[in-house]
Protein backbone atom coordinates (compact mmCIF):
# COMPACT_ATOMS: atom_id res chain seq x y z
CA UNK A 1 0.00 0.00 0.00
CA UNK A 2 1.58 3.50 -1.11
CA UNK A 3 1.27 5.81 1.79
CA UNK A 4 1.20 9.90 1.78
CA UNK A 5 2.23 12.74 4.01
CA UNK A 6 0.53 15.92 4.02
CA UNK A 7 2.65 18.85 4.74
CA UNK A 8 0.87 22.03 6.03
CA UNK A 9 3.46 24.86 6.27
CA UNK A 10 2.35 27.38 9.03
CA UNK A 11 2.54 30.86 10.82
CA UNK A 12 -0.19 32.39 12.91
CA UNK A 13 -2.65 30.19 11.56
CA UNK A 14 -4.79 29.88 14.28
CA UNK A 15 -7.83 30.80 12.09
CA UNK A 16 -7.29 27.99 9.70
CA UNK A 17 -5.21 24.83 11.01
CA UNK A 18 -7.47 22.67 12.49
CA UNK A 19 -9.91 22.41 9.75
CA UNK A 20 -6.63 22.22 7.49
CA UNK A 21 -5.68 19.61 9.76
CA UNK A 22 -9.23 17.34 9.65
CA UNK A 23 -9.55 17.57 5.95
CA UNK A 24 -5.90 15.65 5.84
CA UNK A 25 -6.48 13.10 7.71
CA UNK A 26 -6.83 10.58 5.22
CA UNK A 27 -2.95 10.79 5.02
CA UNK A 28 -0.84 8.53 6.84
CA UNK A 29 1.60 11.26 8.41
CA UNK A 30 1.02 14.71 8.79
CA UNK A 31 3.29 16.97 9.31
CA UNK A 32 2.99 20.75 10.55
CA UNK A 33 6.06 23.00 9.58
CA UNK A 34 5.72 26.26 11.96
CA UNK A 35 7.81 29.47 11.11
CA UNK A 36 7.34 30.04 15.07
CA UNK A 37 3.89 31.16 15.16
CA UNK A 38 2.83 34.02 18.33
CA UNK A 39 -0.60 32.81 18.36
CA UNK A 40 -2.52 29.55 19.16
CA UNK A 41 -1.75 27.28 15.93
CA UNK A 42 0.82 24.94 17.38
CA UNK A 43 -0.82 24.35 20.61
CA UNK A 44 -4.16 23.93 17.93
CA UNK A 45 -2.06 21.57 15.88
CA UNK A 46 -0.94 19.16 18.84
CA UNK A 47 -4.41 18.01 19.50
CA UNK A 48 -3.76 15.98 16.58
CA UNK A 49 -1.75 13.27 15.66
CA UNK A 50 0.81 14.96 13.53
CA UNK A 51 4.55 15.83 13.39
CA UNK A 52 5.08 18.92 14.29
CA UNK A 53 8.08 20.96 13.04
CA UNK A 54 9.63 24.41 14.19
CA UNK A 55 12.20 26.35 11.31
CA UNK A 56 12.69 29.91 11.39
CA UNK A 57 10.73 31.18 7.90
CA UNK A 58 14.06 31.97 4.80
CA UNK A 59 11.48 31.33 1.79
CA UNK A 60 8.15 29.31 0.44
CA UNK A 61 10.45 27.06 -1.38
CA UNK A 62 13.18 26.22 1.30
CA UNK A 63 10.60 26.00 3.63
CA UNK A 64 8.41 23.25 2.20
CA UNK A 65 11.65 21.35 0.54
CA UNK A 66 12.75 20.97 4.22
CA UNK A 67 9.80 19.67 5.36
CA UNK A 68 9.81 17.01 2.30
CA UNK A 69 12.93 16.20 3.54
CA UNK A 70 11.47 14.71 6.59
CA UNK A 71 8.66 12.73 5.18
CA UNK A 72 8.40 9.35 5.64
CA UNK A 73 6.69 8.62 2.95
CA UNK A 74 7.60 9.25 -0.89
CA UNK A 75 3.95 10.79 -1.82
CA UNK A 76 3.60 13.71 -0.62
CA UNK A 77 0.48 16.24 -0.72
CA UNK A 78 1.23 20.14 0.39
CA UNK A 79 -1.90 21.73 1.72
CA UNK A 80 -2.09 25.46 2.62
CA UNK A 81 -3.49 26.19 5.84
CA UNK A 82 -6.13 28.15 4.01
CA UNK A 83 -6.94 25.58 1.54
CA UNK A 84 -9.72 22.40 2.44
CA UNK A 85 -9.79 18.80 0.68
CA UNK A 86 -13.10 18.10 0.46
CA UNK A 87 -14.64 14.13 0.95
CA UNK A 88 -14.26 13.85 -3.11
CA UNK A 89 -11.20 15.23 -3.73
CA UNK A 90 -9.75 13.28 -1.13
CA UNK A 91 -11.17 9.88 -2.60
CA UNK A 92 -9.45 11.70 -5.69
CA UNK A 93 -6.38 11.52 -4.52
CA UNK A 94 -6.30 8.44 -2.75
CA UNK A 95 -6.77 6.92 -6.47
CA UNK A 96 -4.50 8.44 -7.84
CA UNK A 97 -1.74 7.55 -5.78
CA UNK A 98 -3.11 3.64 -5.57
CA UNK A 99 -2.65 4.09 -9.42
CA UNK A 100 -0.18 6.69 -10.81
CA UNK A 101 0.08 5.24 -13.85
CA UNK A 102 3.58 6.19 -15.00
CA UNK A 103 2.93 10.24 -13.20
CA UNK A 104 5.11 11.56 -11.17
CA UNK A 105 2.78 14.50 -9.69
CA UNK A 106 -0.52 15.89 -10.42
CA UNK A 107 -1.57 19.09 -10.75
CA UNK A 108 -5.20 20.49 -9.43
CA UNK A 109 -7.13 23.58 -9.83
CA UNK A 110 -8.14 25.98 -6.96
CA UNK A 111 -11.77 27.01 -6.16
CA UNK A 112 -10.93 31.06 -4.55
CA UNK A 113 -13.23 32.31 -2.16
CA UNK A 114 -13.08 35.67 -0.80
CA UNK A 115 -15.51 37.40 1.83
CA UNK A 116 -17.57 34.13 1.95
CA UNK A 117 -17.89 33.89 -1.59
CA UNK A 118 -16.39 31.91 -4.45
CA UNK A 119 -14.46 34.19 -7.10
CA UNK A 120 -14.67 33.80 -10.70
CA UNK A 121 -13.28 36.23 -12.41
CA UNK A 122 -10.31 38.39 -12.21
CA UNK A 123 -7.92 35.94 -13.04
CA UNK A 124 -8.78 33.66 -10.10
CA UNK A 125 -10.55 30.77 -12.18
CA UNK A 126 -8.31 28.16 -13.98
CA UNK A 127 -5.35 28.31 -11.36
CA UNK A 128 -3.50 25.41 -11.75
CA UNK A 129 -1.01 24.31 -8.94
CA UNK A 130 0.94 20.90 -8.21
CA UNK A 131 0.34 19.61 -5.15
CA UNK A 132 0.44 16.08 -5.16
CA UNK A 133 3.84 14.28 -5.91
CA UNK A 134 6.58 11.48 -5.87
CA UNK A 135 9.24 13.47 -3.92
CA UNK A 136 11.91 11.34 -5.34
CA UNK A 137 11.28 13.07 -8.45
CA UNK A 138 9.92 16.60 -7.39
CA UNK A 139 11.19 19.41 -5.46
CA UNK A 140 10.31 23.45 -5.38
CA UNK A 141 12.05 25.80 -7.61
CA UNK A 142 13.37 28.16 -5.02
CA UNK A 143 11.30 31.43 -5.52
CA UNK A 144 10.95 33.23 -2.60
CA UNK A 145 7.45 33.85 -3.46
CA UNK A 146 5.06 31.53 -5.72
CA UNK A 147 7.04 29.05 -5.58
CA UNK A 148 6.61 26.01 -8.49
CA UNK A 149 7.02 22.20 -8.21
CA UNK A 150 9.88 21.32 -10.39
CA UNK A 151 9.28 17.55 -11.65
CA UNK A 152 11.55 14.96 -13.87
CA UNK A 153 8.18 12.78 -15.25
CA UNK A 154 5.00 13.42 -16.26
CA UNK A 155 2.45 15.37 -14.54
CA UNK A 156 -1.64 13.81 -14.39
CA UNK A 157 -4.97 16.20 -13.55
CA UNK A 158 -7.27 15.84 -10.51
CA UNK A 159 -10.69 16.88 -11.55
CA UNK A 160 -11.88 17.41 -8.15
CA UNK A 161 -10.70 21.11 -7.22
CA UNK A 162 -9.08 22.49 -4.11
CA UNK A 163 -11.50 24.95 -2.48
CA UNK A 164 -8.81 28.06 -1.38
CA UNK A 165 -10.53 30.00 1.09
CA UNK A 166 -7.09 32.93 0.98
CA UNK A 167 -8.20 36.16 3.38
CA UNK A 168 -9.94 35.31 6.57
CA UNK A 169 -11.41 39.30 6.47
CA UNK A 170 -10.20 42.12 4.47
CA UNK A 171 -7.42 43.41 6.65
CA UNK A 172 -5.70 40.04 6.25
CA UNK A 173 -5.69 40.09 2.84
CA UNK A 174 -4.30 43.58 2.63
CA UNK A 175 -1.20 42.41 5.28
CA UNK A 176 -0.83 39.17 3.23
CA UNK A 177 -0.34 40.65 0.00
CA UNK A 178 2.18 42.79 1.66
CA UNK A 179 4.64 40.38 2.87
CA UNK A 180 4.25 38.53 -0.52
CA UNK A 181 4.98 41.70 -2.60
CA UNK A 182 7.77 42.55 -0.28
CA UNK A 183 9.56 38.85 -0.84
CA UNK A 184 8.75 39.62 -4.66
CA UNK A 185 10.80 42.82 -4.41
CA UNK A 186 13.98 41.15 -2.25
CA UNK A 187 13.52 38.22 -5.31
CA UNK A 188 13.57 41.26 -8.03
CA UNK A 189 16.62 43.10 -6.22
CA UNK A 190 18.84 39.85 -6.36
CA UNK A 191 18.14 39.34 -9.99
CA UNK A 192 19.18 42.98 -10.77
CA UNK A 193 16.08 44.30 -11.58
CA UNK A 194 15.22 48.06 -11.20
CA UNK A 195 12.53 49.97 -10.38
CA UNK A 196 11.48 53.50 -10.99
CA UNK A 197 8.93 56.28 -10.14
CA UNK A 198 7.30 55.65 -13.58
CA UNK A 199 6.86 51.74 -12.83
CA UNK A 200 5.22 52.71 -9.35
CA UNK A 201 2.58 54.78 -10.78
CA UNK A 202 1.88 53.15 -13.89
CA UNK A 203 2.09 49.44 -12.63
CA UNK A 204 -0.44 49.61 -10.22
CA UNK A 205 -2.69 51.66 -12.74
CA UNK A 206 -2.37 48.93 -15.23
CA UNK A 207 -2.45 45.82 -12.67
CA UNK A 208 -6.03 46.96 -11.82
CA UNK A 209 -7.22 47.75 -15.40
CA UNK A 210 -5.98 43.88 -15.81
CA UNK A 211 -7.88 42.22 -13.18
CA UNK A 212 -11.20 44.46 -13.00
CA UNK A 213 -11.70 45.14 -16.61
CA UNK A 214 -9.84 42.79 -19.20
CA UNK A 215 -10.41 39.61 -16.72
CA UNK A 216 -13.77 40.85 -15.72
CA UNK A 217 -13.44 41.21 -11.93
CA UNK A 218 -16.67 43.28 -12.32
CA UNK A 219 -18.46 40.58 -12.80
CA UNK A 220 -18.12 39.78 -9.30
CA UNK A 221 -19.32 42.86 -7.97
CA UNK A 222 -17.62 44.93 -5.20
CA UNK A 223 -15.63 41.71 -4.24
CA UNK A 224 -14.13 42.11 -7.56
CA UNK A 225 -13.83 45.33 -6.90
CA UNK A 226 -11.87 45.50 -3.70
CA UNK A 227 -9.68 42.48 -5.17
CA UNK A 228 -8.65 44.36 -8.34
CA UNK A 229 -7.59 47.72 -5.91
CA UNK A 230 -5.76 45.68 -3.61
CA UNK A 231 -3.86 44.10 -6.54
CA UNK A 232 -3.51 47.50 -7.58
CA UNK A 233 -2.00 47.98 -3.86
CA UNK A 234 0.41 45.09 -3.70
CA UNK A 235 2.21 46.07 -7.64
CA UNK A 236 2.66 49.49 -5.35
CA UNK A 237 4.33 47.81 -2.53
CA UNK A 238 6.21 45.68 -5.15
CA UNK A 239 7.65 48.76 -6.86
CA UNK A 240 8.42 50.53 -3.61
CA UNK A 241 10.07 48.14 -1.51
CA UNK A 242 12.35 47.39 -4.68
CA UNK A 243 13.10 51.22 -5.25
CA UNK A 244 14.19 51.15 -1.39
CA UNK A 245 16.05 48.62 -1.72
CA UNK A 246 17.85 50.17 -4.25
CA UNK A 247 18.31 53.33 -2.37
CA UNK A 248 19.92 51.45 0.23
CA UNK A 249 22.52 49.79 -1.46
CA UNK A 250 23.84 53.19 -2.63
Amino acid sequence: MIKITAIIPTLNEEFHIEEAIESVLFADEIIVIDSFSTDNTVALAEKYNVKIIKRKFDDFSSQKNFAISKATNSWIYVLDADERVSKELREEILKAVKNPKDFVGFSFNRDFYFMNKQIKFGGYSNNKVIRLFDKNFSRYNGSLVHEKIITDGKIGEIETPIKHYSYKNFSHHLTKVQNYKELQAKELFAQGKKSSLFKIIVKPKTRFLTHYFFKLGFLDGFRGFVIAAIQSYGIFIKYVSLRLLQKKMK
